[in-house]
């Protein structure tokens, strides 16, 4: 599941990475991406009965020709938006993260690839995400892999002291 030359192979999640993922959440947060407040103890577990394991696929960097050493470079989560069975031809992007060490290696792109590939395989034939509107880096990232801006809820956060918008974008998986 990862793309031709990339150094990591993409993978679901599995229970036991638990622990992993909720410290590279911890690690990564920032007022670029994240509306809750930074973490605090005592943590919660990452997964949970709203968020499991099959709802995230993961990264994990190819070392010496083995298809993983056990460190996780990212994760992205991609679940139906609501449980309504006439939006379940859409899947929704609720979480991406890059460790720092693997940042500018493509670890993003290709889960969002994977992310892509495994909507289809659900039978999905959109895939939509938020991304804060200050959060340039990612907007560009999307844009790059198709997504296009289809709204935009102004001010919708205070963030560090300002309003920052909420951009909704999209991008359909046929065609």
């Amino acid at each position: 599941m990862s793309e031709p030359g990339t150094p990591f192979v993409i993978r679901p999640a599995r229970r036991s990475d638990d622990a992993d993922l909720a410290e590279l959440d911890r690690a990564t947060w920032s007022t670029l991406h994240a509306v809750q407040p930074r973490p605090v103890p005592p943590y919660r577990p990452f997964f949970d009965e709203t968020h499991p394991p099959e709802q995230h696929l993961v990264a994990e960097p190819v070392t010496g020709g083995a298809t993983g050493d056990g460190r996780i470079a990212g994760y992205i989560r991609l679940c139906a938006p609501t449980p309504l069975a006439c939006n379940q031809h859409v899947r929704q992007i609720q979480g991406l993260a890059v460790a720092r060490w693997a940042r500018g290696e493509g670890v993003a792109r290709a889960l969002l690839r994977a992310a892509g590939d495994e909507a289809r395989r659900q039978g999905a034939t959109r895939v939509t995400l938020r991304v804060l509107g200050h959060n340039t880096p990612a907007r560009r990232l999307y844009e790059s892999e198709g997504y296009t801006v289809e709204g935009v809820l102004p001010g919708e956060f205070f963030l560090a002291g300002r309003y920052v918008d909420d951009v909704l974008m999209g991008r359909p998986l046929t065609g």
